[in-house]
């Protein structure tokens, strides 16, 4: 890719840009929200068209691309941001636009067959009948892979993978990853988990601000420097320092059952609090929270709010009482991505804000703004349909729904999934900031750092239920919080 320029309305999302990527190696890409990585790849697979700049694939020329001739000619991504059909089967979505007929019809016995043979070669085991709205966000993103390895692309984009899956998972995903490359498949890996870069890469190019920055070797780079490139700074204070005043019980949580998801789930948390919540993919941490704020209905237990008992039967009742959630499905649960960023933010506050049946066009502006300003949301305009932000951004605007929910009782669930290390950082600072101000917080998250960073005490699950409660913050280590995880 020679000479790459970009530009959306009121964006310069690549400037000058080239890029070379070889058979069979890992080429990383890093960079903060909005740098311009997973612009240059959807330039790549045809989702976007550059302004200027020249596109070269197997020594040829390559200048009229859209995804469906990029994927003919060996060009796979898996977005960040998955994409499937809900209510179709896993064979189904692996097949789609080249699904296998027989006289006319849908050969289901033979796609599932074959998709089943997929899945077990990337170490799956799941039911190819099985509808994709039924399985875990770890799940869905394994068959995303599966997907991708399956067109016997000569080049696969990876962004994100990782994000929400299992180190079992992440493993079997490596020796893929191996086995690929040593056939001449070139990857190209966007992560912003630095350990997995030097872990996998060959090579890591880092971006800043729509300009490719730098190309080095894996084994030549630190995460020092990776992160000095990133950000044009050092970044000395990733985890603020924790001063906590904790004061009365905002919420309590008594035997929260849901059958054969969790059991007898107990906990509580005060003002000024940040309690963890962490565990392995399948422990029943989402599902818990799930059912605190309304989404899930429980089959039994009681949850009390500054010592009255509640119910809670929608999310309706618990945004009444005072809680928040940042959902680890952004996508799914947490944005309307065709909306802009300003009917986003108050999109849930709407009998707070605005009373009368119309929407005050101007208070709408102000307080999208405040957002924008306090969370440093990359964007042209409030007008911007969420859609069209980076992941990071897109996570940003969650919060921002968040803070203008004024909720007591915050729940975030992998509120960094997806996110640099500098915005992880204004993050981590936010939490913070929310404890000290009198909020309560309960971190859900499969990064063991934020939680060992961030929480005052840490409630540890396996297998649908509370293994250890770690409750000296001297105590919290990984080690500590691992042995309860796999319930050793």
């Amino acid at each position: 890719m020679k000479g790459i320029n970009k530009s959306f309305p009121g964006v310069q999302a690549l400037s000058g840009v080239s890029y070379e990527l070889e058979k069979g190696e890992v080429h990383a890409l890093m960079g903060e929200n909005g740098a311009g990585k997973s612009t240059l790849m959807k330039i790549l697979t045809g989702a976007y068209q550059e302004d200027t700049g020249e596109v070269i694939f197997d020594g040829k020329p390559f200048p009229k691309r859209d995804e469906r001739s990029t994927l003919a000619a060996g060009i796979a991504m898996i977005h960040q941001e998955l994409s499937f059909v809900p209510y179709l089967t896993i064979a189904e979505n692996l097949f789609l636009g080249r699904e296998i007929m027989k006289s006319g019809m849908l050969d289901k016995r033979a796609m599932n067959k074959q998709a089943g043979e997929w899945l077990k070669n990337l170490g799956m085991n799941l039911d190819p009948r099985r509808t994709m709205d039924s399985l875990m966000v770890s799940e869905q993103q394994m068959v995303e892979i599966t997907k991708a390895v399956s067109y016997n692309a000569k080049i696969i984009i990876m962004d994100e993978p990782t994000s929400a899956i299992t180190d079992r998972e992440v493993e079997k995903l490596f020796a893929t990853i191996r086995d690929l490359t040593a056939k001449g498949v070139a990857i190209v890996y966007i992560s912003h988990k630095m350990d997995e870069i030097l872990q996998i890469s060959d090579r890591v190019t880092v971006f800043r601000d729509g300009q490719l920055i730098s190309t080095r070797n894996a084994q030549d780079i630190t995460m020092d420097q990776i992160v000095i490139d990133m950000v044009g700074r050092e970044l000395t204070e990733v985890y603020p320092e924790r001063a906590s005043d904790i004061g009365e019980e905002l919420l309590r949580v008594e035997g929260m059952t849901r059958n054969g998801v969790f059991e007898n789930v107990s906990f509580s948390v005060h003002r000024g609090e940040v309690i963890g919540f962490a565990g392995l993919m399948g422990s029943g941490r989402t599902e818990t929270m799930r059912c605190v704020y309304g989404l899930d209905r429980p089959d039994a237990g009681k949850i009390f709010i500054k010592g009255k008992e509640v119910s809670i039967k929608n999310p309706g009742d618990a945004i009444k009482n005072g809680i928040g959630l940042v959902n680890e499905d952004r996508k799914g649960v947490g944005l309307v991505l065709a909306l802009p960023i300003k009917t986003n933010l108050t999109l849930s506050n709407l009998n707070k804000y605005f009373k009368s049946p119309i929407i005050q066009g101007l208070k709408e502006a102000q307080l999208a703004d405040r957002m924008i300003g306090e969370l440093r949301i990359k964007t042209p305009s409030r007008n911007q349909l969420v859609g069209n932000l980076s992941g990071g951004n897109q996570q940003k605007v969650v919060l921002g729904k968040i803070l203008l929910d004024e909720s007591e009782i915050l729940i975030m669930d992998e509120p960094t999934r997806g996110i640099d290390i500098g915005a992880k950082s204004e993050i981590y600072h936010m939490i913070n900031d929310l404890a000290k101000s009198g909020k309560a917080v309960i971190l859900v998250s499969s990064e063991l750092p934020e939680i060992i960073g961030l929480a005052d005490k840490v409630f540890v699950m396996h297998e649908g239920t509370i293994k250890g409660i770690i409750t000296d913050a001297d105590d919290i280590k990984q080690e500590k919080i691992m042995e309860f995880a796999i319930a050793q």
